[in-house]
């Protein structure tokens, strides 16, 4: 039984033996890399990067719906950079918009 399953796996149109699993697979460690980059300070992120990584997952999130066949793995990467670009952007967000700046101390 799991000799037949790994066996259709390996067949399959977006199975290891193509692009189509390998591109998708590696492309997980942009999405890594954002989460890794939560601990840092938002005023650190730059918006070209998060803004690029956002629309790449909204964009492609979209697409990889409509082809055949169906490439879940893409699919599930471009909404984990989807989401983690909008979460990095409302942080820089926040923060250069919405944060008080914090009231010097006087010096005696």
């Amino acid at each position: 039984m799991a000799s037949s399953k790994l066996q259709a796996l390996w067949n399959h149109p977006v199975g290891p033996k193509t692009i189509h699993f390998w591109a998708p697979t590696f492309k997980w460690g942009i999405s890594m890399a954002n989460i890794a980059d939560f601990s840092k300070p938002p005023e650190n992120l730059p918006y070209p990067q998060q803004i690029a990584v956002a629309c790449t997952g909204i964009v492609w999130s979209r697409y990889c719906t409509v082809i055949t066949p169906k490439n879940w793995n893409l699919l599930s990467v471009n909404v984990a950079m989807a989401g983690t670009g909008l979460y990095q952007l409302s942080r820089k967000i926040r923060q250069d918009y919405f944060c008080e700046a914090e009231p010097a101390v006087a010096e005696q």
